[in-house]
């Protein structure tokens, strides 16, 4: 079982236990709280066995999206990685903002920015990357808890982009050793990018809100085709 799956069975497990402490105080029938269970259940069930963890997901999403800071901190998260790309010239091809949304898309987990990463895989296939490259991406990796630690002093997203940072290193042959290094250097690098850009994140964050095409953010913030790219190139020939 996924451990989406188990979340959700803990959660029905919580809310079982809280109607039989609370419902005689409450009044609350006991058949709310055992519905409420069966349905989480059966959800944690379909998802498991159909749904490869996708329904769980989504599910979790949708309630954790009740809350604004959370939609907040996934905007400004998602902006930090698609801003970033730019500046570094990587091509982002799209992004969703919830579960739900990355489902539809035919994306799976919860979403986010999504890159024309083709030369890296094919790199990497043969088990080789330029170091330019790596940097770029290690970079744009951490970009979403650059921004989120810009904003909010600290990240609660962020545990999928350390894993693409750490399994890219491992397949290269890094030591455990280099991994937290990699880490705090490239979020550091995402943040300057940031902080430097400022004005173009901000429109970005608002643009993104308003679930603006790619193509319609690069309007939004008056940067032409490319012109975030060279602005990446620039920086790397310089160092």
């Amino acid at each position: 079982m996924s451990q989406t799956s188990l979340n959700l069975v803990a959660i029905s497990i919580f809310l079982m236990t809280l109607s039989v402490l609370l419902g005689p105080f409450l009044n609350l029938s006991p058949a709310v709280p055992a519905l409420a269970t069966f349905t989480i259940l059966g959800i944690a069930t379909l998802d498991s066995f159909s749904l490869q963890g996708k329904g769980g997901t989504i599910f979790l999403d949708w309630i954790a999206g009740f809350s604004s800071e959370h939609r907040d901190r996934i905007v400004h998260h998602e902006a930090g990685h698609f801003l970033v790309a730019y500046l570094l010239g990587i091509p982002v091809t799209g992004y969703t903002l919830s579960a739900w949304e990355a489902w539809k898309q035919g994306q799976s987990g919860q979403g986010g920015v999504s890159f024309d990463d083709g030369e890296l895989e094919s790199q990497l296939k043969v088990g080789k990357i330029s170091a330019q490259m790596l940097d770029r991406y290690c970079t744009v990796w951490m970009a979403g808890i650059a921004a989120e630690t810009l904003i909010f002093n600290n990240a609660e997203g962020g545990s999928d982009d350390k894993n693409k940072l750490i399994g890219v290193l491992t397949i290269l042959a890094f030591s455990e050793s280099i991994y937290q290094q990699k880490l705090r250097f490239h979020t550091l690098q995402a943040k300057t990018l940031l902080q430097e850009n400022w004005s173009s994140y901000e429109a970005l964050v608002n643009a993104m809100r308003q679930r603006t095409s790619v193509e319609d953010c690069h309007v939004e913030l008056g940067v032409g085709s490319g012109e975030w790219g060279e602005q990446g190139r620039q920086r790397e020939q310089g160092k």
